[in-house]
């Protein structure tokens, strides 16, 4: 598992470690878990983080 760091909009830097992969739902950017060997986004990942994405300004795998 990696960690993403995000730059948000009023320059705060958030770190979501232990996730695999984001990708954008509607309105938010949600970043998740997958199963130990599945590196795929499907309904047994588990919902980690989400943020806005009109807020985030970059992400970045640490």
């Amino acid at each position: 598992m990696a960690s993403f760091l995000i730059e948000l909009g009023n320059k705060r830097v958030e770190e979501v470690a232990g996730v695999d992969a984001y990708q954008q739902e509607g309105p938010l950017t949600t970043f998740f878990a997958a199963q130990s060997q599945r590196h795929v986004i499907d309904s047994w990942s588990t919902r980690v983080a989400s943020f806005r994405t009109a807020d985030i300004v970059t992400v970045r795998r640490n």
